[in-house]
């Protein structure tokens, strides 16, 4: 059973698998940031220095009561919260990994297309009499003289 899995983890798409995932993860963090620290904040000064990391609504207050000013707070008071503001940051973080995707599938494509080449135009043709291969510009037949221009 150890020789089986052994065999089955060291396969070339198991291990390939693997450093997507963890490539997958790091580029995750990298667009978290993006979002988080260079996205989110000049939007959030538009909107009149709204951050939107604490944007929520208390839906039952814990054991100290509110208001609260940020989102920590409330989750240290115990309160029961919707945290829309989170919410919008990881939809704003999953449109970017799904365009950054949809560009390196594109990109894959199109490289396909180009490996797979138009097919080459015929070089030779059949004489219609003897069933002869010859050059297709050919205009009398090489083996039977047959004439071809008609």
């Amino acid at each position: 059973m150890l020789k089986d899995f052994k065999e089955f983890a060291m396969r070339g798409n198991v291990i390939d698998m693997a450093v997507g995932i963890i490539i997958g993860a790091a580029f995750g963090a990298i667009v978290k940031s993006l979002v988080a620290d260079i996205i989110m904040p000049p939007i959030g000064l538009l909107l009149g220095n709204v951050d939107f990391s604490n944007l929520f609504l208390v839906v039952k207050s814990g054991a100290i009561a509110g208001p609260f000013a940020t989102l920590a707070e409330a989750q240290k008071a115990g309160a029961v919260t919707i945290n829309y503001g989170v919410f919008i940051n990881t939809v704003i973080s999953f449109v970017i990994v799904a365009f950054a995707v949809f560009l390196l599938i594109k990109s894959i494509n199109r490289l396909r297309r180009e490996d797979v080449a138009a097919p080459e135009e015929p070089t030779t043709k059949e004489c219609p009499h003897c069933f002869s291969t010859i050059p297709i510009k050919a205009t009398r037949c090489a083996f039977c003289t047959s004439d071809l221009s008609t």
